[in-house]
């Protein structure tokens, strides 16, 4: 999906698809291109369904869906899209961050959709690069990769690579790369076959619009999100943001309904729940990475907020895994 056209045509992308991907953000991807086949009476746009030995691969949902080919079997293609989604970590290792190395190396464009940006950055291909990720992951992939400026956009698409935040964000993406090589008449009318909403832009937040209208929360968000580990104080929070601690009471009375300590302590209690699904770390671990203290108190606020301890939801999450 690159800025420019390549020079064969139609055009062909790969899809490499990763144990437990995004079913909804593939499809997403791939219906623009197939509607834009079907408006344009011609074949525009081609893909390949990759898969690391050629079999069928499990999405996230559940669902098996069969590649064309496997790694080492891959025609030439322009740009190829790494596909994953939980536990994006599991079907990293060296062979594959070696075999991207080579795609890249070899002039193929490198993008990642939902988590797929964990097996680029792993490879060391987006060190400098801006991408974007599902918001759920992004606190973790700050930490994990501090080089990579990774955002809370819509889609990305840059001369280095590309990369959407997932889920119907893939429409978006498809249709600004569908209205870049066939013009805007084109695009309107594959996105009027999707009855997709026209106003979402690659700059569009994932989540929480009225976070996003006022630039003072947003600010306090972001930085609650970047000190997961090490909370701040709500006094240190303000005086970030050169605000009194009072004033950013009331800005999060006045448009969350709640006190910024609560949304600091929900926004850590999340990356925790995630973190149990979809990662080995020991509850400990875990909790010491959302900034408690102790397990004791981390299990009391994690069924607050959860309804189940900690230990309870790894148990449900591997029993569901098996």
């Amino acid at each position: 999906m690159r800025l420019q056209p390549p020079d064969t045509s139609p055009e062909r992308i790969g899809f490499l698809l990763l144990p437990r991907f995004a079913m909804v953000a593939f499809f997403s991807a791939i219906e623009p291109l197939r509607i834009a086949n079907r408006i344009g009476g011609r074949t525009l746009f081609e893909w390949d369904l990759v898969s690391r030995d050629g079999e069928p691969v499990v999405a996230s949902n559940g669902m098996t869906l069969a590649a064309s080919c496997a790694l080492h079997e891959v025609p030439r293609v322009p740009s190829l899209a790494v596909c994953a989604s939980f536990e994006p970590e599991n079907s990293i290792d060296d062979e594959l961050t070696a075999w991207l190395r080579e795609r890249a190396a070899a002039g193929c464009l490198l993008g990642g959709m939902d988590t797929g940006c964990y097996a680029l950055a792993a490879a060391g291909l987006l060190d400098d690069q801006t991408v974007t990720l599902h918001w759920e992951c992004l606190p973790d992939f700050r930490a994990r990769f501090p080089r990579v400026d990774a955002v809370e956009s819509i889609y990305e698409v840059t001369a280095e690579g590309f990369s959407c935040a997932g889920g119907s964000a893939a429409i978006d993406m498809s249709l600004d790369l569908i209205r870049r090589r066939h013009g805007d008449d084109l695009a309107a009318r594959v996105r009027d076959q999707l009855i997709h909403d026209q106003g979402r832009r690659p700059a569009s937040r994932q989540r929480d619009p009225v976070i996003f209208r006022e630039p003072l929360l947003q600010r306090s968000i972001t930085l609650m999100e970047a000190n997961l580990e090490s909370p701040l104080g709500i006094g240190e929070l303000a005086g970030e943001l050169g605000i009194s601690w009072r004033r950013l009471d009331r800005l999060f009375a006045r448009h969350l309904d709640i006190s910024p300590q609560q949304a600091y302590l929900a926004r850590r209690l999340d990356h925790a729940h995630r973190l149990l699904r979809e990662t080995p770390h020991s509850v400990m671990e875990i909790a010491l990475a959302c900034g408690f203290a102790s397990a004791s108190s981390f299990s009391r606020a994690f069924r607050r907020r959860h309804g189940m301890t900690p230990s309870r939801l790894r148990r449900e999450a591997l029993s569901n895994r098996a």
